[in-house]
């Protein structure tokens, strides 16, 4: 999701409603991961309030404060990893410290569903668009279990236009699809299988050089 879900639209549950619908499971398990936010418990006090009340069994996972030892064991008995927002290149560091990158791989090859928003959305991909360097929009390499690029919050911050054109543009980073809030994106064996959104006005973009002319392909949402 370029941004969206319970923690940016607390009134409007649309597109966590349809993560759930996806899992084939009257209750599934859904865990949240506050990593990027250094596990703010505002953050995870909020995912609790939203999941509670949703047929499903919520719980997170933290690194900072963490209440198991059996970490890759707890990841592989999820229906659902939700990743929410904040710094992307803290979070994959100490997910990489941890091997918590490996042991998301292994889930989501066992069916284990991937999701979340911002940094929750970038780091499936080859590569994002991050503002984890202050006053700065760069390139980061991401764990590439989806090819190419991805660029969140595309109209709710207008700066990340420009500076995703540019850079696609560039070469500087890999063709990919830009989203505004309130969209997402719902990817099946790694191929883009649909969009979705929660407002009547949101987007997605895809981006691609082609003759060293940047171009774009306006992709309009099943409003939900």
């Amino acid at each position: 999701m370029g941004g969206g879900g319970f923690s940016m639209e607390p009134d409007n549950p649309k597109l966590d409603e349809y993560i759930l619908k996806q899992c084939q499971k009257d209750r599934p398990k859904v865990c949240f991961l506050a990593t990027a936010s250094g596990d703010a418990e505002g953050y995870m006090d909020r995912f609790y309030a939203a999941f509670n009340e949703k047929q499903c069994e919520p719980s997170h996972l933290s690194l900072f404060k963490g209440h198991t030892n059996r970490i890759e064991e707890f990841v592989l008995q999820q229906d659902v990893i939700y990743v929410g927002g904040g710094n992307t290149r803290n979070m994959l560091v100490l997910w990489r410290e941890w091997e918590l990158d490996k042991m998301l791989l292994k889930a989501y090859q066992n069916g284990t569903i991937l999701c979340g928003l911002s940094a929750g959305a970038i780091c499936w991909f080859e590569e994002g668009l991050t503002d984890s360097v202050p006053t700065e929009l760069n390139r980061l390499a991401c764990l590439g279990i989806l090819e190419g690029s991805n660029c969140p919050h595309f109209d709710g911050e207008s700066e990340r236009q420009k500076a995703y054109e540019d850079k696609v543009r560039s070469g500087e980073i890999k063709a990919g699809i830009a989203c505004d809030d309130s969209v997402g994106l719902h990817f099946v064996d790694e191929k883009l299988e649909q969009v979705v959104a929660s407002t009547s006005n949101s987007f997605a973009y895809r981006y691609w050089v082609e003759k060293g002319e940047l171009q774009r392909e306006k992709l309009t949402p099943i409003r939900l």
